[in-house]
């Protein structure tokens, strides 16, 4: 593009240089962050801030860069707040790290470690987001792990302890019951494993984790110690004095039964049980009891064991310490009256019992130091996440009712529930300083509304006699919507004064309610009006306007709800819509219907249609014929009216002065003495002639003379327009010119010389006739169209042909090549087909190709352009349009190849079809 300048390119002055560009100021911090304050684009200014941060900037340099960039480009100061962002949350983290370290080193630090307090550190902790997988607090998660696993362990082997005291007693008792011989063969291995079951259990009470080991496995392994040293402590005595008895007569006996009978077989001595009963008295046989009595003891303890087992099942800590207490008292009462099964059932039973209160004992304090962490949690959460009053309130009130539900389910714990209780009451506060709040909004809100109720009333008494509807209808709406945003209040407040508000807004639409009970009478009226005109037989439109004028001035004037002012509307339309629908359809039926004319006309239609589809040219133009002569019925009817109308005219004329006179005469007589009846000559009868259309518009003209109402200035003006007009009155006096060159012109019918006049049109054709003749007009041409083409390739097929074989026999005939080609162009184009092939065609192929204005390949447009600057210097000689007939002679008398017979097909399948 040209430059543009201020000032014009041919003046002298010298030209202004530019003052040089200021010299951009580089930014403070360019050198810090490599340049990109300075830097061209956003992208390269991202670039450069990424680089910056790969070297690990610091915080205050990050937090100064991101101050001045956020300003400039959002885009590349994203990164810089990502990074801070990233400080930030690592900060964090580092103050969590450190505060759960602290917990699990001072749980690690403790001489007694619970197990629960070990699992509920890790939990919280993932729960706070402190950074389990990193250190220190990874390591601190495995060695709290680790110390966990060793109380397991210690867990474990002493109820391992604890089976196999039971085991190594159990052996004993075994023992005891075989020969004194057997016992003193295992004397030896069983001392061994008393002594390494007391080593084993030696060495878990001097665990360093023994004192974290669970309150109840320590009973359990010193009571099977001291059961196992009973049992072995009376095992070795026994042992030692039967083997004294079998070797001395003299030594007493074991106190085991079965080796003193053992030594007393040996020794020939009856065995004692025999003899003891044989000495001793018949025992007295124990009295039997009622069975009655019996049933009733075994029904009530049945009882009580079903209620302990219910309340032990669902896990009711306190409900089945107390099944417990009642199943005891029952069986203080009735226990020497059971049976051993249902005595082992309720032992049972209450050994369940007691598990399950000293699990749920322990399970409630779990749920209680939850309940305290998250009291606690509700003042310590982060900024910007704080609880409003309504859930602060909400939360409190669910804490307070799950600390009742833990109660339920174990002995309180007072410690915990002091804890609680302070952080509840702390949290409370906020509770306290929103209900402060919404008491202040409370009475705000109250005396807004109380004000608006006593706007109400005195609008009302203002409004009282106005007339504008829709205004005291806007007005009433406005008041609903200020009453429903006037802000909260209690319900008990609302309760008082939404009967105000009723009372007051009814007082104030008072008026505007009974308006619309009148207008709904009118419209219901109005709607039987319609109605009416609607079953009418004949529909009266001035009537419908009017009617539906008057509702929209109602509708205007006296607003209603939009959903029963819509559906009055919809009543009110429907008997009309109605109406003017058949109207519409009879409309259509009575055009629908057929008259005989156009049945006749629909018949040719089709004809024309199956004519069409045979794809002969000679039976498509016959049917095409017989169309058109069904189509001219109409006009053959009118002009047989016309001749008639024009004969007796022309009698008329014909006739002598003196009896056209006469006629006249009569005629102004008769119409004078009021005849009714005048007798009109039967050679001539009068035929009415049509009514004259009444001008409704014109075309408009402000020349002058142009106008109806104006006549045209008199003289001569000074412009050509105005002598031509005011010709017409400088020669209006002149009669006919006799001696003019065209003649007398009012004795001439029309513009051009005597015409007859347009022909009267008689009856339309029908939707369905017309559509029909036109389509099948239509394809008629087509058909006609298409086969003219087809005929024009085959000529031109031939023609080629002809060319290519060099007979002119094969030449099709002038009737064939088309109207364009004649007689002499044929003749020619057979003599050079009959004469052998000679001369060159290059320069006429370019001739007929300017002649069709048809493209030329591409190795022949130089000769094209040379052939056209020679014609252009010969001024006399034809045109190629004028001569292509000879030029497609010399063509044809050339010999024949493949791209002079495609180049002379394309411009004949032009020119011939021109």
């Amino acid at each position: 593009m040209f430059p543009f300048f201020s000032r014009s390119k041919m003046s002298d002055a010298p030209e202004v240089n530019p003052a040089p560009a200021k010299t951009q100021e580089s930014h403070p911090l360019d050198a810090l962050t490599g340049g990109a304050f300075s830097a061209a684009t956003s992208s390269e200014r991202a670039s450069r801030i990424r680089d910056w941060l790969a070297s690990q900037p610091a915080p205050e340099q990050l937090q100064e860069v991101f101050k001045e960039l956020s300003g400039r480009d959002k885009g590349a100061a994203r990164a810089v707040r990502e990074r801070l962002d990233e400080i930030r949350r690592a900060k964090g983290q580092e103050v969590i790290a450190a505060e759960w370290a602290e917990k699990a080193q001072a749980l690690l630090a403790a001489p007694k470690l619970n197990i629960a307090d070990a699992l509920a550190w890790q939990r919280d902790a993932a729960k706070a987001g402190a950074p389990l997988s990193r250190e220190p607090l990874s390591l601190l998660k495995v060695q709290v792990a680790e110390r966990v696993k060793v109380i397991e362990d210690l867990q474990h082997r002493v109820q391992v302890q604890r089976e196999a005291a039971v085991l190594l007693a159990q052996r004993i008792e075994v023992l005891s019951t075989k020969s004194w011989k057997d016992a003193q063969a295992a004397l030896e291995l069983l001392r061994a494993d008393v002594a390494r079951w007391q080593e084993q259990a030696q060495e878990l009470t001097g665990d360093a984790s023994w004192v974290s080991v669970e309150a109840r496995f320590p009973p359990l392994l010193e009571a099977s110690r001291t059961q196992l040293l009973v049992v072995w402590d009376a095992f070795q005595p026994a042992v030692a004095q039967a083997a004294a008895a079998a070797a001395d007569a003299a030594a007493p006996l074991p106190p085991v039964p079965v080796w003193a009978d053992e030594l007393r077989a040996a020794r020939g001595l009856p065995v004692e049980a025999a003899a003891a009963a044989a000495a001793k008295p018949a025992r007295a046989a124990r009295p039997k009891v009622d069975p009655q009595v019996q049933e009733q003891a075994m029904q009530a303890v049945r009882e009580a064991l079903a209620t302990l087992e219910k309340e032990t099942a669902e896990g009711h800590g306190k409900a089945s310490a107390g099944a417990a207490a009642a199943l005891r008292a029952v069986l203080k009462v009735h226990g020497k009256h059971i049976d051993t099964p249902l005595e082992h059932q309720v032992h049972a039973a209450l050994v369940a019992a007691g598990e399950l209160e000293g699990w749920q004992r322990w399970s409630a304090d779990q749920v209680r130091e939850e309940l305290v962490a998250k009291a606690q949690a509700l003042l310590q959460r982060p900024e910007g996440q704080a609880l409003g009053g309504r859930k602060m309130q909400e939360t409190l009130r669910q804490l307070r009712e799950q600390w009742k539900q833990s109660d339920q389910g174990g002995a309180p714990n007072h410690g915990l529930w002091k804890k609680f209780d302070e952080a509840c009451n702390a949290a409370h506060k906020v509770v306290e300083a929103w209900l402060d709040k919404i008491r202040t909004e409370a009475a705000e809100h109250k005396a807004q509304r109380l004000a608006l109720i006593e706007e109400v009333k005195a609008w009302a008494q203002e409004h009282a006699a106005s007339g504008d509807w829709k205004a005291i209808n806007r007005a009433l709406h406005q008041f609903g919507d200020r009453w429903r945003e006037g802000g909260h209040v209690g319900e008990k407040l609302f309760a008082e004064l939404q009967p105000l508000w009723k009372q007051a807004i009814s007082a104030a639409a008072a008026p505007l309610e009974n308006a619309q009970k009148d207008s709904l009478a009118r419209r219901h009226a109005m709607i039987d009006e319609a109605v009416a005109l609607g079953a009418a037989p004949t529909l009266r439109i001035d009537a419908v306007k009017a009617l539906q004028q008057r509702w929209q001035a109602e509708a205007q004037a006296v607003p209603l709800d939009r959903k029963h002012e819509q559906k009055l509307w919809d009543a009110f339309r429907k008997p009309i819509d109605e109406a003017f629908n058949r109207k519409s359809a009879d409309r259509e039926k009575a055009v629908t219907e057929l008259s005989a004319r156009d049945r006749v006309v629909l018949e040719a239609s089709k004809a024309l249609e199956t004519a069409n589809a045979t794809g002969d040219a000679q039976q498509i133009r016959t049917a095409m014929q017989a169309l058109e002569a069904a189509l001219h019925g109409q006009a053959q009817a009118a002009q047989v009216v016309a001749s008639a109308q024009k004969d007796a005219q022309n009698q008329l004329e014909a006739s002598p002065p003196s009896a056209q006179a006469a006629t006249e005469n009569a005629a102004a007589e008769g119409a004078a003495e009021g005849a009714e009846e005048v007798p009109a000559p039967a050679a001539a009868p009068v035929v009415p002639k049509p009514a004259a259309r009444p001008v409704v518009a014109v075309r408009g003209d402000d020349r002058p003379g142009m106008k109806k109402d104006a006549p045209a200035a008199p003289g001569r003006g000074g412009r050509p327009g105005d002598r031509r007009e005011g010709r017409a009155d400088r020669d209006g006096g002149r009669g006919p010119r006799a001696d003019s060159h065209f003649g007398d012109r009012n004795d001439r019918g029309g513009r051009f010389g005597d015409r007859p006049a347009y022909e009267e049109r008689g009856p339309r054709l029908g939707d369905t006739a017309f559509r029909a003749q036109r389509e099948a007009m239509e394809h008629a041409q087509l058909a006609l169209k298409k086969l003219a083409a087809q005929a024009h390739g085959e000529a031109l097929t031939q023609l080629l042909t002809a060319w290519e074989k060099r007979d002119a026999a094969l030449l099709p005939s002038t009737q064939d090549l088309g109207g364009r080609v004649t007689a002499g162009v044929r003749a020619a184009w057979s003599q050079a087909l009959s004469a052998p092939a000679a001369g060159d065609a290059a320069e006429a192929l370019l001739r007929l190709e300017m002649a069709a204005e048809a493209p030329t390949p591409a190795e022949h447009i130089g000769a094209r352009r040379m052939l056209q600057l020679q014609l252009l210097t010969r001024r006399n000689d034809p045109a190629p349009a004028q001569t292509w007939g000879q030029d497609a002679a010399r063509v044809l008398a050339s010999a024949n190849n493949a791209a002079s017979a495609r180049r002379l097909q394309n411009v004949l399948k032009i020119l011939l079809r021109k």
